[in-house]
């Protein structure tokens, strides 16, 4: 009887799914290399490793980190480990926390100056 394992991997177009993104947003970060599918033919198929980078790069993103960032931070483990990665994270969250601080500030500065505006011009229009 044949073995009915089911192959850990993704397909592309399960990769894409699971992680909703499209074919060239996938594409493209096996391009910048980071990420590495295995490849048969023209088929590509991501094993866990694969999965765990896209959910790094992708929670990357989404805290604001560039594209080189993560790729930088995601040698370190292949190279150094992941205590050093660790400490490189701890870094690079720092200074995105002081950047979000600032961004954080001048929208705050702009909202309050486009509300005086508003009730500067709303004070001129008839009643």
């Amino acid at each position: 009887m044949a073995d009915q394992t089911p192959d850990p991997r993704l397909s592309f177009k399960e990769m894409c799914s699971r992680f909703d993104v499209t074919p060239r947003t996938l594409r493209y970060y096996e391009y910048i290399e980071l990420l590495f599918p295995d490849k048969e033919g023209r088929a590509r198929f991501y094993g866990p490793r694969e999965v765990a980078r896209m959910t790094l790069i992708l929670r990357g993103r989404k805290y604001g980190f560039s594209l080189e960032e993560i790729r930088q931070w995601l040698l370190i483990y292949d190279h150094q480990g992941t205590e050093v990665q660790m400490r490189r994270f701890l870094e690079m969250a720092d200074r995105r926390l002081g950047e979000m601080d600032e961004e954080r500030r001048q929208i705050e500065a702009s909202m309050e100056e486009l509300r005086q505006l508003r009730e500067e011009t709303a004070r001129t229009l008839p009643v």
